[in-house]
């Protein structure tokens, strides 16, 4: 069996020791971390940039907040998952991001197990459909 090859991930937060937390627990699964950004429109660009497989994407951002950044992140590049990654998750942002095209959703406090099992789940979810 060949092993499969893992997603590379763009990290996006504007705080900027949520980033490296993330970052911490894809590097300790292997995740090639395709880069990182801090505001919604930086999301957007790099996401045409670098096209990554994965965006762990902020809900509250400056100059876009995650929300608009998924729409605009789906138009212009809809092979990329996205999923958002937040501490204030209401049934409402939740709704409103999957109408956009969220993968999901990953709860803030970040616990590493459940970062990692999520991700593994939403892209094998992904690449069975």
């Amino acid at each position: 069996m060949t092993p499969t090859k893992k997603p590379s991930v763009l990290v996006a937060d504007d705080d900027r020791t949520m980033r490296e937390l993330l970052k911490a627990i894809l590097k300790s699964e292997s995740y090639p971390i395709a880069g990182e950004v801090s505001n919604g429109i930086d999301v957007v660009m790099k996401c045409v940039e670098l096209e990554p497989d994965i965006v762990l994407l902020d809900i509250n951002m400056p100059k876009m907040d995650g929300i608009k950044a998924l729409d605009e992140i789906r138009k212009a590049k809809p092979e990329i998952m996205v999923i958002m990654v937040s501490g204030e998750v209401t049934i409402d942002r939740v709704k409103e991001a999957q109408s956009k095209g969220a993968a999901g959703f990953i709860v803030k406090p970040l616990k590493p197990a459940v970062v990692l099992d999520k991700i593994g789940a939403f892209w094998e979810q992904r690449n069975n459909v």
